[in-house]
């Protein structure tokens, strides 16, 4: 499993966990997608902007690896902002490559590309 060297941890100061510190003994736990409600709590939201601001920092608009990204916090983002980067893509694998799908993610979470835009201005 790669680790992610230099991605957060979790969302800073919060229990909202963006990696993993080793892989699973029982196996690896897939990538599903969750479906996100109007009502879920702004906590919620704020992990998951803050997550898509982490993968945009650290990769770009690049395909990544999956390695050390929790699966759980991949899964509320994933067949929207975060993509599979490969057909067949296998959603229980720690090599499984995936991409940031970067207009999806500015109209989702446009705080999380606040930095980059004041930097265009």
């Amino acid at each position: 499993m790669l680790k992610h060297r230099g991605f957060p941890g979790r969302l800073p100061g919060s229990d909202y966990q963006f990696t993993i510190r080793r892989a699973n003994p029982k196996g690896v736990t897939p990538i599903t997608r969750r479906e996100r409600y109007r009502d879920r709590k702004a906590a919620d939201r704020r992990a998951d902007a803050g997550f898509v601001q982490a993968i945009w920092q650290h990769f770009g608009e690049e395909p990544f690896e999956r390695g050390n990204l929790d699966a759980g916090r991949l899964s509320w983002l994933f067949g929207r902002e975060v993509k599979p980067a490969e057909d067949p893509f296998d959603p229980a694998s720690y090599e499984a490559m995936l991409i940031l799908d970067v207009p999806v993610a500015r109209a989702s979470f446009p705080e999380a590309f606040e930095a980059d835009d004041e930097e265009g201005d």
